[in-house]
């Protein structure tokens, strides 16, 4: 089990350069990955989603890369000949177009972005992608890391708000054959404090009491949240994604709660189901968490 909430990052180095990834993420349902990348580098944004796909399912997953010269090489004069004569191409290219001759005169090669820098000078996309694959890999597996430390401290957190649950429900089933018991005898003093001499054997009175046993029946919803604890169990223990399953989970265990609520008409059941949707309410708060 892995929590959405992670953080990583890594390093590589090549030619002068050092490529600087940071991954982070956070809740939400779906996948949700933000790349920043270098204007330079702007290419590689599929392949490093592709990657972070690979590794995360839910969650909103931040990935900032940046790329900046070594230390030893950070005050070293760098020239990029290779784009100063893109400009010379374009603009020549540009003055024939438009009719107006030689338009290089005014044109001053170090105001030119990215001709002239301190540092290395960013390779191709294939040369760049080896190193920020590296880099990134190294911050995914670190990410990763921290998503399964934190996944394995909310597993106990809910393993134990489940075990409350369970006793809370098996307190409910304990109580449930005396609600029809405790229902004939408030029925009876309400009889009697109205004057009315009915047989307590009498076929209305009994009538009344099976109506009221059949529609306070909760067997079928006690058996269905032991299913569903049993489930739960079985998700906490798989190491693969189960945020989604365990949020419908709890919705199902949420709903049969409120009709043992609504059927069971007693103040000690009543009692036990408002603790039991508390402990309820803490797991799926945490399930929204889980990847």
């Amino acid at each position: 089990m892995n929590s959405m909430t992670g953080f990583g990052h890594g390093e590589a180095s090549a030619d002068g350069l050092v490529y600087r990834v940071e991954v982070s993420s956070v809740n939400r349902k779906q996948a949700d990955i933000v790349v920043n990348l270098p204007r330079e580098l702007v290419r590689l944004e599929t392949q490093v989603r592709e990657r972070v796909g690979e590794a995360v399912s839910r969650g909103r997953v931040n990935v900032s890369i940046n790329v900046s010269a070594a230390e030893e090489s950070s005050n070293q004069l760098q020239i990029n000949e290779q784009l100063a004569q893109q400009y010379v191409d374009a603009l020549r290219g540009l003055g024939e177009k438009l009719g107006l001759g030689d338009i290089l005169t005014g044109f001053d090669p170090m105001r030119a972005p990215g001709v002239v820098s301190l540092g290395g000078i960013l390779p191709g996309t294939d040369d760049a992608w080896l190193q920020i694959r590296q880099a990134l890999d190294l911050g995914l597996r670190e990410l990763m890391e921290m998503r399964s430390l934190e996944g394995e401290n909310l597993c106990h957190d809910m393993r134990d708000r489940l075990s409350i649950l369970q006793g809370l429900v098996e307190n409910i089933s304990t109580c449930a054959p005396g609600v029809v018991d405790r229902y004939r005898e408030n029925l009876h003093k309400r009889l009697d404090s109205a004057g009315l001499d009915i047989d307590t054997n009498d076929e209305r009175v009994m009538r009344e009491l099976g109506l009221f046993a059949e529609r306070s029946d909760i067997s079928e919803e006690i058996t269905r949240l032991q299913s569903h604890f049993m489930q739960c169990s079985k998700y906490f223990g798989s190491s693969e994604p189960v945020g989604r399953p365990l949020d419908f989970l709890a919705q199902e265990m949420n709903r049969e709660l409120n009709t043992i609520g609504s059927k069971a008409n007693d103040a000690g059941i009543a009692q036990y189901i408002v603790e039991a949707k508390t402990e309820l309410e803490k797991i799926r708060e945490q399930v929204q968490n889980i990847e």
